[in-house]
């Protein structure tokens, strides 16, 4: 059997996925989880063979648990399952070890498949989403630029953004202005809803 461990924040979705895979005789649904931070310690306690996650939960995301699990679980393979087929996003997933990276508009049949090949060893990806990440180029952000952008996501105040990311006001300033820069938009609220779109945040 298949052990499968379920990463989802909406309760229906993740019922009817662990229904749907249950169906499959050669896989079980060992673990199922609600938030991000709940997937490393569901995943030590119950061993998984494939981990199935989701990228947007509460707690934290799914890519950085992905690269977590690569480390704690090494034996866990990551297939990524998300609503947002972002190219950044799926960049993100390959840099943090998942093994393939599906959107959720897919026939069941195909996430079954997925599932058993990410075990034997394959990588399984989206062919669109495979052609417009390699079309879109790397992330332009560094991890500062990330920070700083996520810290000012609520339009927190430049003072407030220092104090969450613990650098100075004037650093902060020129993180801004290199990400507005690089995402070509006019400010920061701008610069964060750019970075979205294209999964770099």
């Amino acid at each position: 059997m298949i052990r499968v461990l379920l990463a989802e924040d909406q309760g229906m979705m993740r019922g009817a996925l662990a229904l749907l895979l249950g169906m499959e005789e050669d896989i079980e649904v060992v673990a199922q989880v609600a938030a991000g931070d709940e997937i490393v310690p569901a995943a030590l306690a119950a061993r998984p063979d494939v981990a199935l996650l989701d990228i947007e939960l509460p707690g934290r995301s799914g890519l950085d648990a992905a690269a977590d699990l690569r480390v704690r679980c090494p034996g866990c393979r990551v297939l990524i399952l998300t609503t947002f087929g972002r190219p950044g996003y799926l960049r993100r997933a390959m840099e943090a070890g998942a093994a393939g990276f599906l959107v959720k508009d897919g026939p069941v049949e195909e996430l079954a498949a997925a599932v058993r090949r990410v075990l034997a060893g394959e990588k399984v990806i989206d062919p669109a989403l495979a052609a417009a990440a390699l079309g879109a180029g790397p992330n332009p952000l560094t991890a500062r630029e990330r920070d700083v952008l996520n810290a000012a996501a609520d339009g927190a105040t430049v003072a407030d953004v220092a104090a969450r990311v613990s650098l100075s006001e004037s650093t902060v300033r020129n993180h801004l202005s290199s990400a507005i820069g690089k995402t070509g938009t006019r400010n920061r609220m701008e610069a964060v809803r750019a970075a979205r779109r294209q999964g770099w945040l």
